[in-house]
């Protein structure tokens, strides 16, 4: 199992069928620069256009269609000490008669501060002269090159993963991708600081970062994406309207309790009516996420 440390010279902000920029075997490690969501590095000088532009793709010697790409999330570290966001919060998440007064300037700077583990804003507004939450690294996009020779936007998500800006990609989760052409052609980038369910002002605390992953081939077929961490199992809906995802990641956990947990749709819905969480994760993009997650408590594998 090697570990390659890769520095992109170019970057994608389509996830499609694309030259890999390095080929590794199943089970190697990747430890990855990205660039922030407007294309700026760890210098803050333009590297790239904006629009969450990705790393990659990477090539994974036995990945075929139809196989999971299992992707071990090790550590997101930010390469430098500022992050951006916007303001204020989207019209997507307010009642369309509610007009919020706009700022003079709708992108604000904040320092990241990784001695404290905390962010805080450069020019705080008043109220927030002490607002200093925690760092919480997540990937905001990653995933595999679709079906059908499909180039899908950065900006938005679907089956092969995206831009789906949910929380419980961070440190520690193994996220599942479907496989749809050799080698899975996997991207990644769009690393946030910090976030708040939603990304409801259109970003997180954007910046750079050096990402560490590890790629794994599982020889089974999945139709979302689905995760998992040390206390609980998720799987992910990308659609719009909000239900629609929903429906899609539901469905989704519904066949994993099946296949790994043994769980017929009856047995299934007992379970899941009474211990289902659901997640927001993006509703700021073209396409919605929401996330249904299951503590591993309630779950024996057969």
């Amino acid at each position: 199992m090697a570990i390659h440390r890769f520095r992109p010279t170019r970057y994608h902000t389509v996830i499609g069928t694309a030259e890999p920029c390095l080929r590794v075997a199943d089970g190697d490690t990747i430890i990855a620069d990205t660039i922030d969501a407007s294309g700026l590095d760890a210098n803050e000088a333009q590297a790239w256009e904006r629009g969450n532009p990705m790393t990659g793709p990477f090539y994974v010697d036995g990945a075929a269609p139809g196989d999971t790409l299992l992707v071990q999330i090790n550590r997101l570290t930010p390469s430098r000490a500022t992050g951006w966001t916007y303001s204020p919060l989207a019209f997507t998440v307010l009642d369309p008669a509610y007009i919020p007064e706009r700022p003079a300037s709708e992108r604000a700077v904040w320092i990241i501060d990784a001695n404290a583990g905390t962010v805080r804003l450069r020019d705080p507004a008043a109220g927030l002269e002490n607002f200093m939450p925690e760092i919480a690294p997540m990937i905001g996009c990653f995933g595999v090159a679709p079906a059908r020779g499909q180039a899908i936007s950065t900006a938005t998500s679907a089956q092969h993963g995206g831009n789906m800006d949910y929380r419980m990609f961070k440190p520690g989760t193994t996220a599942w991708l479907p496989v749809s052409v050799p080698g899975a052609l996997f991207y990644l980038g769009d690393g946030h600081a910090c976030q708040g369910d939603g990304e409801i002002v259109g970003t997180g605390i954007e910046t750079s970062f050096e990402m560490e992953v590890t790629l794994k081939v599982l020889k089974r077929s999945i139709t979302w994406p689905r995760g998992e961490t040390a206390d609980d199992i998720f799987t992910v809906g990308n659609a719009r309207p909000l239900d629609q995802a929903l429906q899609h990641a539901t469905t989704e956990m519904l066949r994993w309790l099946g296949e790994d947990y043994g769980l017929d749709a009856h047995a299934a819905s007992h379970l899941m009516g009474q211990v289902v969480n659901y997640d927001i994760g993006n509703v700021f993009n073209p396409a919605y996420t929401v996330g249904c997650r299951i503590a591993k408590r309630w779950l024996t594998k057969r």
